[in-house]
């Protein structure tokens, strides 16, 4: 991959960096961060072995790709030497609800454009990324935004249209599933558990069930009707979660996660 340069060195430009790193995709030495303020970067820098950039110029002098990486509000203030030093280059974004269309404002001489929806659990190498491009990728970009992205863990080419709500299942999932977690453990305590033996099982309890999710390929219905035995205890939990509505007020979430994102994606 050609050298790559980080504008913004928080945490999900430290799992890419670690993760580039680890995957061997990129040495340490082809790859520069940079903050304006220089705090962060030099944290990334020093804890991952790659250079810190002096100013946007020293950054970008010799990068063909830049993921942009600082927090979303901070796109609108971005200095306007920015359009000169990203000329030619791929803009990869990271920046929730920042659509192609404002990307190409603020840098219009990029040769293209490309926007992603990564989550957390890419931190650890094991999230997920919804991302698509202005334009048709040349086979070089295409594997560049694959091993950039390849980081994170695994990558979902789309459509814009539909970025917003994979930003309320994937992007935001993860608070669900946390939260989902603590309601568990906390319930966990109630019957009778200490908090060690409740943190345990509901760890142990998720990660288990997902595996099995992804491993089996079986739909979580059919899984679910598998641990359900008539007038059982699953059976008993499942009846109070239908009779509170569980997977209408799912769908209320992520509806109102959705409608979130759209909000922010027409904000400058």
């Amino acid at each position: 991959m050609s050298k790559i340069a980080f504008l913004g060195a928080g945490n999900m430009a430290a799992a890419m960096v670690q993760g580039l790193i680890a995957k061997q995709v990129s040495p340490p030495e082809d790859i520069a961060c940079y903050t304006a303020s220089g705090k962060s970067a030099a944290v990334l820098a020093q804890s991952a072995g790659i250079r810190q950039a002096t100013a946007p110029a020293d950054l970008m002098h010799d990068a063909d790709l830049l993921v942009v990486a600082f927090k979303p509000q901070h796109l609108s203030g971005l200095d306007a030497t920015w359009r000169e030093l990203t000329a030619g280059k791929l803009v990869l974004s990271v920046l929730s609800g920042k659509t192609l269309a404002r990307l190409q404002t603020v840098f219009p001489a990029a040769r293209n454009w490309v926007r992603t929806m990564p989550n957390t659990p890419g931190r650890i190498g094991a999230g997920i990324t919804g991302w698509c491009a202005a334009r048709p990728l040349t086979e070089g970009d295409r594997k560049a935004v694959h091993d950039l992205l390849g980081a994170l863990g695994r990558e979902l080419e789309t459509t814009e249209s539909k970025l917003d709500a994979i930003t309320a299942v994937s992007g935001s999932g993860p608070g669900y599933v946390f939260e989902f977690a603590a309601a568990l453990q906390e319930a966990a305590q109630n019957a009778g558990l200490t908090a060690e033996q409740a943190r345990l099982l509901v760890i142990e309890t998720l990660l288990g069930s997902a595996r099995l999710l992804a491993r089996t390929g079986e739909s979580p219905d059919r899984l679910r009707d598998q641990v359900t035995s008539p007038n059982g205890t699953t059976l008993a939990g499942l009846n109070v979660l239908k009779a509170g509505g569980f997977r209408s007020l799912v769908t209320k979430t992520v509806l109102a996660a959705k409608a979130r994102a759209e909000e922010i994606s027409q904000e400058s």
